[in-house]
């Protein structure tokens, strides 16, 4: 069997760093604690990316890879309750994987102004794919509100989608690296935006609707990937 070749030093450094800024905060972290976890020179870093900003702004193109190649609508039918359940649980894979620009976001923004446009573009296209939702039900009669409401809940589905971790880091700081408490966490998020459609849902979507949540509240918790 032929050795699978080992993983190049711009990838190492990628996945080192996202791991590291996951657990223990982007801003606690430096280049020279990066090279040291990765068991090679700063030069060696620095011939890759040319500082930390630099491996942030690397990471920040596949956190919006990722996105643009999840986050969608169906193209060839009308959107169900279904799909809005897939679109939180992709949101929420995703705010886990690269929690860090979550919880440090502010800091983060107050110093790269490029990824503050390019943060801007990713909120502004999860409210697009939560309101293209929303609108697809509507068109079936299965969601009733007005244009007005369905743009509030586009944006509060993302709202508390987005902050859901921060908040769960304020009830629980010292447990926020514990893969089943923020399994659990995750698990509490995805029902609470879930629940923010269900006064809108009518007829057999909301019986559908209450279906999904009490089996998924039956659910043994999900394990994470870090």
């Amino acid at each position: 069997m032929q050795a699978k070749a080992p993983r190049r030093t711009r990838e190492r450094i990628l996945e080192t760093s996202l791991r590291l800024f996951n657990e223990f905060g982007e801003p606690n972290i430096t280049t020279t604690i990066i090279a040291e976890e990765l068991n090679i020179s700063p030069g060696n870093l620095y011939y890759h990316f040319r500082n930390k900003d630099d491996i942030v702004d690397s990471i920040f193109v596949q956190f919006e890879d990722e996105i643009n190649r999840m986050l969608s609508v169906p193209a060839d039918r009308r959107p169900t309750i279904e799909d809005v359940w897939l679109y939180l649980h992709l949101i929420f894979e995703l705010v886990w994987r690269y929690r860090f620009f979550y919880r440090d976001l502010s800091d983060l923004l107050s110093r790269n102004r490029k990824l503050e446009l390019q943060f801007k573009q990713i909120y502004r296209h999860k409210v697009l794919v939560a309101r293209q939702l929303c609108a697809g039900l509507r068109s079936d009669g299965a969601l009733d509100a007005s244009d007005q409401e369905i743009e509030a809940l586009s944006a509060n589905m993302v709202v508390v989608a987005s902050y859901w971790l921060s908040y769960e880091y304020v009830l629980n700081p010292r447990r926020y690296t514990e893969q089943q408490v923020m399994a659990d966490a995750l698990m509490r998020g995805c029902y609470q935006v879930l629940s923010l459609v269900g006064p809108y849902l009518r007829g057999d979507t909301h019986a559908l609707f209450r279906k999904l949540v009490d089996e998924y509240s039956k659910r043994p918790p999900e394990k994470l990937t870090s």
